[in-house]
């Protein structure tokens, strides 16, 4: 339901958005006005009086359906009190999220120098399920510290981690940042990606087949914007779920993954769930469909199947196995690079069609003016 482009850093696309921030601020406190007159009739000044007076609420007859004859909903209109007297009915006490105690605390302390200075810092250390959001408020710190137009350098920052990583890990991770995990990672990995690098591959005495065994869990690099991610094994569903600019390599994904995609690459080394890029209005992505059923399992709604023809687009594929392989040493990924003028052929090109259609306008008007130029010149 949401239009191409409504989440877009495409700024050919933005130009077309008319709508200002104001009409957003307008339109919240118009709502707030409206609730406030609701509460007035109702003789509340706040919020919290209201909460847990279901005493107030009543059913909807212009609503009631047959099929809900015989339901007997009272038990949901009950008092909060009744079962518990006193019990507080609104947050009346403040969450400890355990900020203090979170792993980032001790890497942004090691990150200092990269902090303050943009010098090269690298640690290892042992990961545990409880740490999550690793990398997020070392990725803020830096954020802070450095100007947008002024960015680390790639791998100033290099941190490896041996164990197995909550969920999260490596959200919202800013460039010149690279996580290196050698186990396996919770969901949500790489969340957010906003130009950092995220590798990860098992443990190196780990004696199963790395590309037969999820190595990430459910909706990697949701959201990413930016950045690099390599993954030595599976990733389970939903992978790369509107990512919009980030590159990605992984050898296995489950289903739905691509789903909503607006931009950036994924090259999927081995098998796809069903339902595969379904939404997916921009970027590319390169599945080595070496049993040829893939088709089957992809969504054709919006995207159509290709072979990678162009030279300059197969060596870039390349290059990415050939960094998925630098970095993690996987079996996969020399075994394609090993026969990669074989191999190249069995890979399928999923290529959005308004994508398609935009790049090549693009390409024309860049040409035309290419030649409009050379007449002036």
């Amino acid at each position: 339901t949401c239009p191409v482009g409504v989440a877009t850093q495409d700024p050919e696309l933005r130009k077309k958005f008319t709508g200002q921030p104001e009409h957003v601020v307008n339109y919240l406190f118009m709502v707030a006005e409206h609730a406030r007159q609701v509460m007035a009739k109702l003789g509340f000044a706040t919020i919290d009086e209201m909460i847990g007076r279901v005493d107030l609420l009543e059913p909807n007859d212009a609503i009631v359906h047959w099929k809900a004859q015989g339901l007997d909903l009272s038990p949901m209109l009950m008092p909060a009190q009744a079962p518990r007297p006193g019990v507080e009915v609104f947050c009346t006490t403040k969450q400890d999220h355990g900020l203090d105690e979170s792993l980032d605390n001790r890497l942004i302390e090691l990150a200092l120098p990269a902090i303050e200075g943009g010098e090269a810092v690298s640690a290892a250390m042992p990961i545990r399920n409880i740490n999550r959001t690793v990398g997020t408020m070392l990725s803020y710190e830096l954020a802070k510290s450095r100007d947008e137009s002024d960015p680390l350098a790639d791998d100033t920052v290099h941190f490896r981690f041996h164990g197995s990583a909550g969920q999260s890990f490596g959200a919202w991770l800013a460039h010149g940042v690279t996580l290196e995990l050698e186990g396996d990672a919770n969901d949500y990995v790489g969340k957010g990606l906003s130009g950092g690098k995220v590798i990860v591959y098992p443990d190196r005495k780990s004696t199963f087949v790395a590309s037969e065994n999820v190595i990430v869990g459910n909706v990697a690099l949701y959201g990413a914007t930016s950045g690099e991610a390599y993954f030595r094994g599976r990733a389970a569903e939903r992978f790369a779920v509107r990512n919009s600019g980030a590159q990605a390599v992984v050898e296995g994904v489950g289903d739905h993954a691509c789903e909503y995609m607006t931009g950036g690459r994924v090259v999927v080394l081995g098998p796809t769930g069903r339902n595969f890029a379904a939404g997916m209005s921009g970027g590319i992505a390169y599945v080595w469909d070496v049993g040829g059923g893939f088709a089957s399992r992809c969504n054709l709604e919006m995207v159509a199947l290709q072979k990678i023809a162009e030279p300059s687009e197969r060596h870039e594929v390349r290059r990415m196995i050939q960094r998925h392989y630098d970095y993690t040493g996987s079996e996969v990924a020399r075994r394609v690079l090993d026969t990669w003028d074989f191999a190249v052929q069995q890979f399928v090109k999923v290529m959005p069609e308004d994508f398609a259609r935009v790049l090549r306008e693009r390409a024309a008007k860049e040409e035309a003016a290419q030649l409009s130029e050379r007449g002036v010149a």
